[in-house]
Parts: C-alpha cells; sequence; structure tokens
C-alpha cells in the first residue's frame, strides 16, 4: 500500500541526520554499534527501513536502481538521490 505522503523523500534530499538507521532499523541515538555488510558501508544497498519511524519497507530492487516505500512516510526511489 502506498501513501500520498512525500515526508520521507523530503527528510532525505533535505540532507536531515537520520533517526533510525535506513539499514538495520536501529535507533541512532541509542548508541549501540551498528554492524554494516561491506555493500551497505560502501552505500550500494538500497535502505529496508524508514530513517523516520523504524518501519520495515517495501523495497522493489530493479536494473536501474531501486524504490523503498514506507506505509506512513511515503516512498524514495534511487533517482531521486542520484543512486543507481
Amino acid at each position: 500500500m502506498k501513501t500520498d505522503s512525500q515526508e520521507l523523500l523530503t527528510v532525505i534530499l533535505a540532507g536531515e541526520p537520520p533517526i533510525y538507521h535506513p539499514n538495520t532499523g536501529q535507533e541512532i541515538a541509542s548508541g549501540e554499534e551498528i554492524r554494516l555488510s561491506p555493500s551497505a558501508r560502501a552505500g550500494f544497498e538500497a535502505p529496508r527501513f524508514c530513517q523516520l519511524c523504524g518501519r520495515r519497507m517495501v523495497v522493489q530492487v530493479r536494473p536501474d536502481g531501486w524504490e523503498a516505500t514506507c506505509s506512513r512516510h511515503g516512498t524514495v526511489d534511487s533517482v531521486y538521490l542520484g543512486r543507481r
């Protein structure tokens, strides 16, 4: 289910720091060490969790990029971020 919200895209494009880690869903302020795979550290993986609420997102990986949708905060496409 897609939402009409563009809140997640707006926050990412504005460069605001995430509350929850987009690859693990862990709250960043918790102070716990966040372990990432080498490809996630390099920025090659699509986000799997909403950085605003920590919910698991629906992710569609395409040959030319990816699209990730949070049921509350909307959709982000790698095209908007210049990532392919």
